[in-house]
């Protein structure tokens, strides 16, 4: 719908990234400069903000704060795990939805997320088309992830990507110093999807990286995990690099960690972690050597000390391309990215694909990326992922320190 004349609604969803304010950033810049936009609202904890009437007047924050968000990790507004049910089984909180629009005349509306995100920004499309009510809705992409269908690359992912590449050199450089063995077990996050945990072949692409890498693309078995282990021990005076993506499964499916864990998120997916230890207590009760495990965790999508500055800028860009697109009467979309290698040099263009493509579907990796019997990754993963990772993207310094985005969050009064 054009030229549509009311507030917008941006709203963060998922698990954080080093640069999903980059995002904000951008749709919040791009907010403020079109006059069709008479307000421009962030909402506080993603669609729960908008159920219980609680976002911020994002014209009330100063302008360098805003600025600094594209160096901000984590969720500035607050984050969710909520997953809305389908309208026709139960359409309360739609309604409810839709109640909150009126009264603040929201238009636009913008939902930052990964795959579930996407599906809930696409029920709250076409709700609102179902009941008449204008308003353009654009999903922004996010996931470190990387698993949505549709775009070359998530925003988000090349961070955390450059994060673990990095780990794994300064770790395979450090344990491997003593005239004895070690076996280290790198955690990455990756549910069903491999390509962080693929970030590991980047590290031995500069000399510094692990022996055997797992993804979850490729059933897991133990016994061979072990045989793995220890093939390379023998041959490397019991030193052994390991990357395993929290996500591998056994043959039948279930997640090797699972077990452990026993509890689902707020979208029904099974809490994961702890893998790294589990499979550290495997090798050191069969193979008897030394073995110290390594959970990334959370870290691998905090560290903005590590961000891509294409990825930072990428981000921004998303977040800018969503609202000018919305303006000029596009909705039901989400944002992709498009890579052009036309003149041998890597450049991204930001275009639009229908929201519903991107609801609940996973890109995984190709599997012909992985070789050596599903414990490496080959060179196409280097080629895709190196030109994601380039340059640096700061926050300036305060006392040594970073200085992150500090809003005022001022809630919208009516």
């Amino acid at each position: 719908m054009k030229n549509l004349v009311g507030a917008c609604m941006f709203g963060q969803s998922g698990g954080p990234t080093s640069v999903i304010n980059s995002s904000a950033a951008g749709v919040f810049t791009e907010a403020l400069k079109q006059g069709n936009i008479t307000a421009v609202y962030g909402a506080e904890h993603g669609i729960l903000g908008i159920l219980n009437e609680r976002f911020f007047d994002m014209s009330k924050e100063d302008p360098k704060e805003l600025e600094l968000l594209k160096y901000t990790p984590s969720s500035a507004l607050g984050s969710a795990r909520y997953k809305l049910k389908d309208a026709d089984v139960d359409d309360t909180d739609y309604k409810r939805i839709l109640e909150v629009f009126k009264k603040y005349n929201v238009r636009y509306f913008f939902y930052n997320g990964g795959n579930d995100s996407m599906d809930t920004c696409n029920k709250i499309s076409k709700y609102m088309q179902s009941v008449g009510y204008d308003c353009n809705v654009i999903g922004v992409p996010k996931t470190i992830d990387n698993d949505l269908y549709g775009t070359d690359h998530c925003p988000g992912f090349a961070s955390a990507a450059k994060y673990i590449a990095t780990t794994v050199m300064e770790v395979s450089l450090d344990a491997t110093v003593y005239n004895y063995g070690c076996v280290c077990i790198i955690e990455a996050m990756g549910r069903n999807a491999g390509w962080l945990t693929a970030a590991a072949e980047l590290a031995s692409h500069k000399g510094h990286g692990a022996d055997l890498i797992y993804l979850p693309e490729v059933p897991f078995d133990v016994d061979k995990f072990v045989d793995d282990v220890r093939h390379v021990c023998e041959r490397n005076n019991n030193k052994c690099i390991v990357v395993v993506s929290e996500g591998i499964k056994n043959k039948e499916g279930r997640y090797i960690s699972e077990s452990d864990i026993g509890s689902n998120d707020g979208f029904g997916h099974a809490q994961l972690g702890g893998l790294a230890a589990k499979l550290a207590a495997i090798v050191k009760e069969r193979l008897d050597v030394k073995v110290r495990p390594i959970e990334l965790s959370l870290m691998q999508r905090c560290g903005a000390h590590l961000a891509s500055k294409t990825d930072v800028e990428e981000a921004f860009a998303a977040g800018a391309f969503a609202v000018k697109s919305a303006c000029e009467g596009e909705t039901d979309k989400m944002v992709i990215f498009e890579r052009d290698m036309s003149d041998g040099t890597y450049k991204c263009n930001c275009v639009l694909m229908p929201l519903e493509l991107a609801a609940n579907t996973e890109k995984t990796v190709p599997l012909d990326w992985i070789v050596n019997d599903g414990t490496g990754i080959s060179e196409e993963y280097v080629k895709y992922a190196l030109p994601l990772i380039q340059g640096d993207a700061k926050a300036p310094l305060e006392d040594g320190l970073p200085r992150f985005a500090e809003l005022r969050k001022i809630f919208a009064q009516k």
